[in-house]
């Protein structure tokens, strides 16, 4: 009876040992993997503070304000532009600051025709930096001018920018099985010659990725009195600004779908490589993932700049002449990467004539 008792132990005594052996294998293991994931990782770098939008007085004030310009800790900024299918300009531009440690996001829209006046270029409306960039210095000018016309505008620096193929809706939202999105307005769009045909009511609805990508690039309707092209309308009361909201909107609701479905990962960066150019290299990315995952969409942000669309300017109508203290508002409320706030001497918001 002793003797059986003593396996017993010896059985319970190697049962243990063995236990304890895998749970330090299993240790070592992870920390490999952190240490691994860690050594993959590199957070991104963060750009100088643009110049000073008037010129520093004779005491040169306005060099030395930029120049101690300090950033919060563990914050980006981020340009967010996609590419119109037909004209070849960025018609979706938006602004993104990700304040990673007190996890904020704030998305802003500009207009897209917002009035700039930039030294040396003879565009007015912010839409067109992309193109004259490209075509004054190709394949990778358009996104440095237009991060340029960006950062001037809004007084403060551009870190990178993600420059997205449109077709990227259709992508995503398949991979992630459509997505419930609430369409704001009647929308009813047929454009022959562009073989593009939109047609939606108002109210939510589970949207492909084709549709989702038709919500966000309506923003006339031709259905009204007449023949195409003289029976075009804005959809929107509000016109362009409108769509800006709806594109917030939209983007918010893939990225919740997105967020919810981690186990898609490898498609999600198979899309990601084929539909979007970017400055961030994979070691950045792959540094979003950790404070990404733990994000709250309670601490995300959206608006669009104020202004009134109507202000010619050198010969250009229909320009979009920024409200300076509403926008000023905006940008330190959503998108002030710095310590201090953004004051009107650090933006240039050019006003109509």
């Amino acid at each position: 009876m002793a003797s059986m008792h003593k396996k017993k132990r010896r059985r319970a005594g190697g049962f243990g040992r063995g236990l304890y052996r895998a749970a330090v294998i299993l240790s070592a293991i992870i920390v490999a993997l952190w240490c691994g994931w860690k050594l993959l990782t590199r957070a991104p770098d963060a750009a100088e503070p643009p110049p000073p939008a008037a010129a520093p007085d004779s005491s040169g004030a306005g060099g030395e304000m930029t120049s101690t310009l300090a950033r919060k800790e563990k914050t980006w900024t981020f340009l967010l532009a996609a590419e119109d299918q037909v004209s070849g300009s960025t018609d979706t531009i938006m602004v993104c600051t990700y304040d990673t440690v007190n996890q904020k996001i704030g998305l802003v829209s500009i207009p897209r025709d917002t009035l700039v006046d930039r030294p040396g270029w003879r565009y007015h409306k912010i839409n067109a930096a992309y193109p004259n960039g490209n075509l004054a210095s190709p394949p990778d000018g358009g996104i440095s001018e237009l991060k340029d016309a960006v950062s001037e505008v809004l007084g403060i620096p551009i870190d990178h920018y993600i420059l997205a193929d449109t077709k990227i809706f259709v992508e995503i939202v398949d991979a992630v099985g459509g997505v419930d999105f609430d369409v704001p307005v009647h929308m009813s769009y047929d454009a022959p010659d562009q073989d593009l045909h939109i047609h939606f009511e108002p109210g939510m609805q589970h949207l492909t990725g084709q549709q989702a990508l038709e919500v966000v690039r309506c923003r006339k309707n031709s259905d009204g009195s007449g023949s195409y092209p003289h029976n075009i309308y804005d959809a929107y009361p509000d016109a362009d600004i409108g769509r800006t909201r709806t594109q917030q909107e939209m983007v918010k609701a893939i990225a919740k779908k997105v967020l919810s479905k981690p186990q898609k990962a490898g498609s999600y960066i198979e899309i990601f490589s084929q539909y979007v150019k970017t400055d961030l290299s994979l070691a950045n990315l792959l540094w979003f993932v950790e404070p990404a995952l733990g994000f709250d969409f309670s601490g995300l942000t959206t608006a669009t700049l104020p202004g009134d669309g109507s202000a010619r300017y050198e010969g250009t109508s229909s320009c979009y002449a920024l409200d300076v203290e509403g926008s000023l508002e905006i940008i330190n409320a959503c998108l002030n990467p710095y310590t201090t706030p953004v004051t009107e001497d650090m933006v240039r918001m050019v006003q109509g004539q």
